[in-house]
């Protein structure tokens, strides 16, 4: 497993991070995907098939992330980049940006949990998954997906570090 730290200033669209950027490309050039899923893009033009539960983003799909994925067939996706709201106030604040309330107890595990057996099932064996949060536990070993890579991103000030864990599914 490699892992890598970097130091650049916080930015609301992840992606736009430079060391961050930077790891995205290298992992999406050495690779070649042909299906990128999305389940929260956002302003991000990386997936083949997009989500974002705010209508105003250029996207496939405006739903829930766990009814978007549940829409996927199996092994349909050579790659999931999963970059969802970081905190439950981060929840609360987009569902609330589109008028919805959030379903079910959106501050358990179990909410994180049912996206990931989902990008699980979607993903292909070989297939990767870049997880984009506070933590490395990225979709985790018992989803038959383990780390290859991990990216720590510092910030400034109070900001947490993004931590990215790139992960690859293997057969079961």
């Amino acid at each position: 497993m490699i892992i890598t730290r970097s130091w650049c200033m916080p930015n609301k669209n992840t992606f736009k991070i430079k060391p961050i950027k930077e790891f995205i490309d290298r992992v999406i050039n050495s690779n070649s995907p042909n299906v990128i899923i999305e389940p929260f893009a956002n302003t991000s033009q990386y997936g083949t098939i997009t989500n974002d539960l705010n209508p105003e983003f250029n996207t496939t799909y405006n739903l829930d992330a766990l009814d978007f994925l549940k829409l996927l067939g199996d092994e349909t996706a050579d790659m999931v980049l999963y970059d969802p709201p970081f905190s439950s106030r981060q929840v609360s604040e987009c569902y609330k940006s589109v008028g919805k309330i959030p379903e079910g107890n959106y501050t358990t595990a179990a909410f994180w949990s049912r996206q990931k057996d989902e990008i699980s099932r979607i993903l292909k064996p070989g297939g990767i998954v870049m997880s984009f949060g506070w933590n490395s536990n990225g979709i985790g070993k018992s989803r038959n997906c383990f780390i290859e890579e991990i990216l720590m991103v510092a910030h400034s000030g109070p900001h947490n570090d993004t931590i990215i864990t790139q992960e690859r599914k293997i057969l079961s």
